[in-house]
């Protein structure tokens, strides 16, 4: 692999998927990205296996391929060097980070290792409103518990119906919910359980940028695109508390 990418493009990229890779892990393929170069573009993807977060960015590739790399120490590599372009190479010692006079080694773990994700092909897809998400999540995440023995508890539940979608969440003390009506798109109505994790990064994705997002329900994990880049989420797997009951008519 050989390739050339604007400091300031990678940097925006890789600041993203600080919050997604872990510091402690048993595995350690999951401190890194897996980055891959194609064409005209730098593809990028990082994982925790609960939440998954895909990239790209404009880079000038000289010669293909993919390799993994520490994300957190690529990360500082990059953030300390000055607004230049950034070359990354490949060769049999390892991978070489460099711009101007500035050179560093990084070791690569093997591709073959990096947990393989499903693409986006799901049961449901909808059109959401991105001011509007990015309220509903800032309102309820508080609400959610992060340390309850009852795991549905660790989440919210998103029910996204023809005419409106919903967010509530509830730590058994306090409930949050809000709902917003917006025609969505779909043709039933859908409800899934997203980890605090997953709120926690679309709020991230959601802070900057413009455009709906793209939303679609998997078997196991659920899409959101939101200005190019996809979040992937696992879904909590459990019985959601009957909110509704607590709820004054």
């Amino acid at each position: 692999m050989e390739l050339v990418v604007r400091k300031n493009e990678l940097l925006r990229e890789l600041q993203l998927f600080q919050g997604i890779v872990e510091r402690k892990n048993t595995i350690p393929i999951l401190a890194n990205v897996l980055i891959e170069a194609k064409g005209d573009e730098l593809r990028m993807l990082a994982t925790d296996l609960e939440v998954a977060l895909r990239s790209r960015c404009q880079a000038a590739v000289a010669k293909g391929g993919s390799l993994t790399l520490p994300a957190k120490k690529l990360y500082e590599i990059v953030k300390a060097l000055p607004e230049t372009d950034v070359r990354i190479e490949e060769d049999k010692s390892g991978v070489k980070v460099a711009a101007d006079r500035f050179d560093s080694r990084m070791q690569t773990l093997p591709r073959e290792d990096f947990p393989t994700l499903p693409d986006v092909t799901g049961k449901a897809k909808a059109v959401l409103p991105r001011t509007a998400v990015r309220e509903m999540v800032a309102k309820t995440q508080y609400a959610i518990t992060g340390e309850d023995t009852r795991y549905f508890l660790n989440g919210a539940k998103f029910i996204l119906k023809p005419n409106s979608l919903t967010l509530v969440a509830t730590d058994g003390h306090r409930l949050a919910l809000v709902e917003v009506q917006h025609d969505t798109g779909v043709s039933q109505e859908v409800g899934v359980i997203l980890p605090k994790k997953t709120l926690l990064e679309l709020g991230k994705l959601l802070s900057e940028g413009e455009g709906d997002i793209q939303f679609e329900s998997g078997e196991n994990h659920l899409f959101f695109e939101v200005s190019g880049r996809v979040l992937i989420s696992r879904m909590i797997d459990g019985q959601f508390p009957a909110y509704e009951r607590v709820i004054p008519k």
